[in-house]
């Protein structure tokens, strides 16, 4: 899963960035409202962590203009200022949750799935495919009951195709799901997460298809 935090405070976007690596996401950090819009426009993001209070382009305006270009991203919005007219005003502008500062983490990552699972219209937290689980709530997965051990990259990559099962992924749009805009990768580093993956399901109902020319699927058998 890839997350944009735009934030002008470098301090404490550095400091959540690491933390929700930690967690498991692929995390991009904007400092400003431009750099912001550049990236949003580049990659796919499963959720947007957005300050209000940032130069060039301030977040309110950046939000509309997401919105009036049709980018579904969810958006939760950081702020020091937690008014009711604020909160209104944000949601209102097509903000899908509000969280004002000084927050804990947890309460965040709790948002952040919430906002994730409604973006992808699951009604409850667990979504499976053949013998193969995921709890969207805790990111866990499960492989016929048992919990599946996952290197932080072979994680994302199942969670990504879970989240897209029966629809065909091209192999750009998995990488960038995974991968960073501050990560060097080789462009064939998606195949060989991909490979692993492919091991610890081996003998399983449920497999990573590879459709020649046009990505992946993951499906039951």
């Amino acid at each position: 899963m890839r997350l944009l935090i735009v934030e002008d405070n470098h301090e404490l976007a550095d400091w959540l960035a690491r933390a929700l690596r930690q967690a498991g996401y692929s995390v991009d950090t904007a400092h400003d409202g431009e750099e912001a819009e550049h990236l949003i426009a580049l990659a796919e993001y499963a959720a947007v962590i957005l300050d209000l209070s940032i130069p060039k382009i301030d977040g309110m305006t950046l939000l509309k203009r997401l919105r009036r270009r049709g980018s579904k991203a969810p958006v939760i919005i950081l702020t020091a200022n937690a008014s009711l007219d604020g909160r209104v005003a944000g949601l209102d502008s097509g903000a899908d949750d509000y969280l004002a500062k000084p927050f804990e983490l947890a309460e965040l990552e709790a948002r952040l799935r919430a906002v994730i699972r409604r973006g992808h219209d699951l009604a409850t937290p667990f979504v499976a495919v053949g013998d193969l689980t995921l709890n969207s709530a805790t990111r866990q997965f499960s492989l016929n009951g048992d919990p599946l051990q996952l290197t932080p990259r072979e994680h994302s990559v199942l969670e990504y195709l879970i989240l897209k099962a029966g629809v065909t992924v091209t192999k750009s749009a998995l990488s960038d799901s995974v991968f960073g805009f501050d990560a060097e990768t080789d462009p064939s580093a998606i195949e060989i997460y991909v490979h692993r993956v492919r091991k610890k399901l081996e003998g399983t109902s449920v497999q990573i298809a590879t459709l020649r020319g046009l990505g992946y699927m993951l499906r039951a058998t």
